[in-house]
């Protein structure tokens, strides 16, 4: 689900076209890294990339 972690997200940002920024490059880091391994993964870089960068805003 990709609502609560934006939520969670949008509160560490002071705006939401850095969030999107954020979020675009690091989609882009784990598709180029999936399509340099030639892992194949059935799970989107975005959803993938939201729910890393929700995990490193619990951390801090």
């Amino acid at each position: 689900m990709l609502n609560p972690n934006i939520g969670k997200l949008i509160k560490n940002y002071d705006n939401r076209y850095r969030l999107v920024l954020d979020i675009a490059n690091t989609a882009r880091d784990i598709s180029k890294k999936q399509e340099e391994s030639g892992e194949i993964s059935t799970c989107k870089p975005v959803s993938v990339a939201i729910d890393t960068l929700a995990e490193k805003v619990e951390e801090n």
